[in-house]
Parts: structure tokens; C-alpha cells; sequence
């Protein structure tokens, strides 16, 4: 363990984390998200919510600031479904760690799926919230960081 990193995240995902560049893409997929199938890299965390998992990786991943469409979610099949709960949660983390307000982008099921078939890796959590996925595109950071 190091100081100051949640235990959360595994050195699996430290390294994936590190790997990536500016425009990379990392899905945080619940447990019910096919990752395996859809992943070019999985990263598993088996039994880990999304809620504290998301608050390691953005202490760590800055968000993209170039373009508009920085986190994206799974739109309920259900045009009339009321939004998921979790969407606040992700709402406010990434304002907590971002410093700005970040709108959530929603993509029709299988276009998600599309989407996280390219990107860098998949983190597969045990998440039971439905509709928990989360892509996050990757920045870079400030010069005085």
C-alpha cells in the first residue's frame, strides 16, 4: 500500500491508469456490464462499489478539458425510467475532484457498449445499481501539478 492512494485501487488498475494518454478512455462498468467481452483490458474489482472505487481513480485521473463529452452513461433502456440515483453521485464527485461542473453524457445502450469496446480498459466492479457505468476520458494535467 502507498500513502495517500486508496486501497481501492489495485496495482492492476495503478498501472492501467498510468498507461494511459490524453483521450484515453476508462469505463467504471457495474457488475451487470458485459466487460469481459468488451474490454481490451479488464481490470477487475470484484465486490467493490462504485461510489468510494470512482473517488480513487478521480484523485488520480484528471478529466479531459478539450472536449465536451468527458463522462459518459448508459441511457436506461426505458425512455420513461426515472434517472438512476447513482448519476448524482458521479455528478458530484466530478465536480469534487474536477473543480467544474461536468455534465453526463447519455448513450443509447449499444452505442455505450460500441464506445467501451475502444477504450483503454474496462474495470469491472460489483456494483448493483443498475445503469452504474461510467466512461471517463482522460486529460491532462496543469503545468503547476
Amino acid at each position: 500500500m502507498l500513502k495517500q492512494i486508496s486501497p481501492l485501487i489495485s496495482p492492476q488498475l495503478m498501472l492501467v491508469l498510468m498507461e494511459m494518454g490524453h483521450g484515453d478512455e476508462l469505463v467504471l462498468a457495474d457488475g451487470n456490464f458485459p466487460a469481459a467481452s468488451h474490454a481490451q483490458r479488464l481490470v477487475r474489482a470484484d465486490g467493490l462499489p462504485m461510489r468510494p472505487l470512482l473517488q480513487g481513480v478521480l484523485r488520480l485521473l484528471p478529466i479531459d478539458t478539450f472536449v465536451t463529452e468527458v463522462a459518459l452513461v448508459m441511457q436506461p433502456v426505458d425512455s420513461q425510467a426515472p434517472e438512476p440515483v447513482i448519476w448524482k453521485d458521479f455528478r458530484q464527485q466530478l465536480h469534487s475532484a474536477e473543480g467544474r461542473t461536468i455534465e453526463l453524457t447519455r448513450l443509447e445502450r449499444y452505442a455505450f457498449y460500441e464506445r467501451a469496446k475502444q477504450a483503454y480498459a474496462v474495470v469491472s466492479t460489483g456494483e448493483s445499481a443498475h445503469y452504474a457505468n461510467l466512461i471517463l476520458k482522460k486529460g491532462v494535467l496543469a503545468s503547476s501539478e
